[in-house]
């Protein structure tokens, strides 16, 4: 099938139609991950949802993100990319629905081969590598700032007019993420804390997490420690939810007072259910493109001449010292916390 298009109405809204006999446009958006990637493309899931309320939009993720889209209003099917499944599988599937508009937003040589075994026309947005990359090898001297990642994935739809509308990113919990998490939220007013993160350089000591707990503690606010299974422990006085399941972790995350987090995944999770967020950045920098979007977040950063050192974290610091994460003391982080509350 031709690619549906875009037509302004009496009221000069553009609005999508579709060629389909039903006249109901089918429109394909994929982003397998990362968790915060993904949740990075809900505002422009949100203007295509409202720019036609009866369009089919379908996501392509990986298996892990999909319980967040189980009751999202601006999806109307998730594709999940099982674990080891053969890419020709889910190509196959794909393939039975005559699609209006084809939206690649992860540009990776993954979804560009599905693209292949898909066919049909497809678009997608230019990543600001070299413009990140003079920011990172200059450590902010030079290079301009990229626009944020949520504004960036709406190259990719510029042929059907949507405009980021300035909101933050949206993700809501169902009934059942919400009675889970109901057995780890403490009763009054609580921080979530959030010690994980992909890269070991993006993470703040785990002496600091607890250092922060104390401090917490002591002022009468209770902290619950989010994440993987495999960060249980890290902020040991803290209650702990890491492992209950990322949609009881956004229904938690929705119940907090106050989320603090590193740059990572559950950082834009906390800003799509609508929850104050205290970012903790050390190697990255929000201008490189992945901070807060349109959210009510505090960035706390140490500043130094050597930051940013990368556009994602990495494994260890260049210069061995991890400075920008160690000197982020906890009684600054707990200070904001603090003000967030009153």
């Amino acid at each position: 099938m031709a690619a549906g298009w875009w037509q302004t109405g009496r009221s000069g809204r553009p609005l999508l139609h579709s060629r389909s006999v039903s006249g109901r446009p089918a429109v394909l958006v994929v982003r397998f991950g990362a968790l915060g990637d993904v949740i990075l493309a809900t505002p422009l899931l949100r203007a295509l949802r409202r720019s036609r309320p009866d369009a089919a939009i379908t996501l392509v993720t990986k298996a892990s993100w999909a319980p967040l889209f189980a009751s999202h209003p601006h999806v109307t099917t998730v594709e999940a990319l099982l674990p080891d499944e053969p890419l020709r599988a889910l190509a196959r599937r794909l393939r039975a629905t005559p699609w209006d508009h084809r939206l690649d937003l992860h540009g990776s040589t993954r979804s560009r081969l599905l693209r292949f075994m898909v066919g049909g026309r497809w678009s997608g947005w230019r990543t600001p590598r070299l413009r990140r990359a003079l920011r990172v090898w200059t450590h902010g001297r030079f290079g301009s700032d990229p626009r944020p990642v949520p504004e960036l994935y709406f190259s990719a739809a510029r042929a059907l007019g949507v405009v980021p509308d300035g909101g933050p990113p949206e993700i809501h919990p169902g009934p059942d993420d919400d009675a889970r998490a109901t057995a780890f939220a403490p009763d009054g007013a609580f921080v979530a804390v959030a010690p994980g993160a992909a890269h070991a350089t993006k993470r703040w000591p785990p002496s600091h997490w607890e250092r922060l707990a104390g401090l917490l503690r002591d002022a009468g606010v209770p902290t619950v420690a989010v994440g993987a299974p495999g960060e249980r422990g890290l902020v040991p006085t803290a209650l702990d939810a890491c492992g209950i399941g990322l949609g009881p972790t956004a229904a938690l995350l929705k119940r907090a007072a106050v989320v603090v987090a590193h740059d990572s995944g559950l950082m834009h999770l906390a800003t799509a259910v609508g929850t104050p967020v205290v970012a903790l950045f050390g190697p990255t920098v929000p201008n490189l493109g992945y901070g807060p979007y349109r959210a009510d977040a505090v960035v706390l950063e140490h500043a130094l001449s050597c930051r940013p050192c990368s556009v994602y974290g990495g494994a260890y610091c260049p210069l061995g010292h991890h400075r920008c994460m160690i000197d982020l003391m906890p009684d600054t982080v707990a200070d904001a916390v603090r003000r967030r509350l009153a």
